[in-house]
């Protein structure tokens, strides 16, 4: 945490952080304890405030819920379908059985931060993100209304177009490399395992979707960078671990794609407005400043014994902080 932290404090004043770690974040003690390890690792002087979340499971009790409520410092739940991604083992396997939970999130106005996609192996793994909207997430929000629901990092136009339409409780965040890459990046010039991430990378046509909703300036739709670090020995395994890292540019990446689409002056309401105001968060008020200026990302970064593969490793990106 100490190598890789410094990277999001300098582009963020704040972030939503993940409770996935490889002893689930379940109860409110976890989150508290885990916020005081984030603070303890903090740059001197750093202003960086981690907006913490607890891990959804089938025994996950209301009381808890109201306890994360009243700590003030936990701000959504997060709904792991077991087996979905990476350390999700602890998931929810029946979303029926989370109904008292998210009765009492309904409630109380708190979050629920969903990964999109079904584990059915008979599904096909670039469609699980469809099969889960309408097999979970349809089911959901029409039982819980109220709910408010953030469909995390989607990667297809069936999400862009489900968010659209649903009503103002549904939004979702998108990453920078869904918005760069499509699924081609896993194979140029041979497996790439640094591109694999879940959900993973998916076709063109999805890709200009995502862009199309990203840059559109509708509120419902803003940033989430799901940056996840894990090291190189990790990635480059016989069974290698999904995610992408790019907190170390992220950005710089996300003027990239915003450039592209000839959109950034959708950029700031993107990335600084919308997401605060859907967590009902004050926007705010210090600023950063990006420069049109190349610089080389480094072919690995330090994480602590070991290395870290960052995204686009030892290639030029076109913007920098000032």
């Amino acid at each position: 945490m100490a190598a890789v932290l410094p990277h999001t404090v300098q582009r963020f004043a704040r972030a939503i952080v993940m409770p996935n770690l490889k002893s689930p974040v379940r109860t409110t003690q976890d989150a508290l304890a885990y916020r005081e390890r984030i603070v303890a690792a903090l740059p001197r002087g750093a202003k960086f405030e981690p907006l913490m979340t607890l891990y959804l499971t089938d025994d996950t009790q209301d009381e808890e819920i109201a306890r994360a409520k009243l700590s003030g410092r936990v701000q959504g739940v997060k709904l792991y379908p077991a087996g979905a991604t990476t350390h999700s083992d602890a998931g929810v396997t029946r979303i029926s059985r989370c109904f008292h939970a998210l009765e009492k999130m309904e409630a109380i106005g708190m979050p629920l931060l969903v990964h999109g996609e079904v584990t059915d192996p008979g599904i096909d793994v670039f469609d699980r993100e469809r099969a889960f909207i309408e097999a979970v997430l349809g089911p959901l929000v029409e039982r819980f209304p109220g709910l408010k629901i953030v469909l995390e990092h989607i990667t297809t136009r069936d999400a862009v177009h489900y968010v659209e339409v649903t009503g103002p409780n549904i939004a979702a965040t998108i990453t920078a490399h869904h918005l760069l890459m499509n699924r081609n990046a896993l194979f140029l010039g041979g497996l790439r395992p640094h591109h694999y991430c879940l959900p993973v990378l998916k076709r063109e046509e999805h890709r200009e979707a995502l862009v199309e909703a990203a840059t559109s300036g509708n509120p419902k739709f803003f940033l989430g960078t799901d940056s996840a670090p894990h090291a190189r020995q990790a990635k480059e395994s016989g069974c290698g671990c999904a995610g992408i890292y790019s907190a170390h540019a992220a950005l710089e990446l996300y003027a990239a794609a915003f450039e592209e689409a000839d959109a950034l002056d959708k950029l700031e309401g993107f990335a600084s407005v919308f997401g605060a105001q859907f967590y009902g968060l004050p926007v705010n008020r210090d600023r950063i400043t990006l420069v049109r200026q190349a610089w080389e990302v480094p072919a690995t970064l330090a994480f602590g014994a070991d290395e870290l593969v960052p995204l686009r490793a030892g290639e030029s990106v076109a913007w920098k902080i000032a």
